[in-house]
């Protein structure tokens, strides 16, 4: 039997404090959420000014980085380069701002981020997860 680390609510918060830091430094009105290894939220907030929309496709985008256990981004390069047929994957958010939280080789799970350029939504996530030292 192997023992696994989780995420607890105050890692979530940290994440979250981060994660809205780098988006209000930049004026970026985002929406964050923060995901367990199941892909289920722990965390959803949206930023004064963020679309409603954003609330739907940040979970969305975390829950697809911690279920592939890899960044969002990478299922948009495959179906971008041409692989449409993964459109078909029952995954929703496959968008670059999904960043899996890492440890050990073992995912934890994911920030996911909408609101802004795909590129700065995935800077938004990334900024968070380093609030925990990952």
């Amino acid at each position: 039997m192997k023992n696994k680390s989780i995420l607890e609510l105050a890692d979530a918060k940290a994440i979250a404090a981060a994660a809205e830091a780098e988006a209000l430094k930049n004026s970026w009105a985002v929406s964050i959420a923060i995901v367990d290894d199941g892909g289920h939220v722990l965390w959803l907030q949206r930023l004064d000014g963020a679309a409603p929309i954003s609330a739907q496709i940040a979970p969305a985008k975390a829950r697809t980085a911690a279920l592939g256990k890899r960044e969002s981004k990478v299922y948009e390069e495959t179906i971008n380069n041409g692989r449409i047929a993964f459109l078909s994957a029952p995954l929703e958010g496959m968008l670059e701002g999904g960043v899996p939280i890492l440890k050990d080789g073992m995912c934890l799970g994911a920030v996911g981020v909408s609101g802004v350029k795909s590129t700065e939504d995935a800077q938004v996530a990334r900024a968070g997860i380093a609030a925990i030292g990952l």
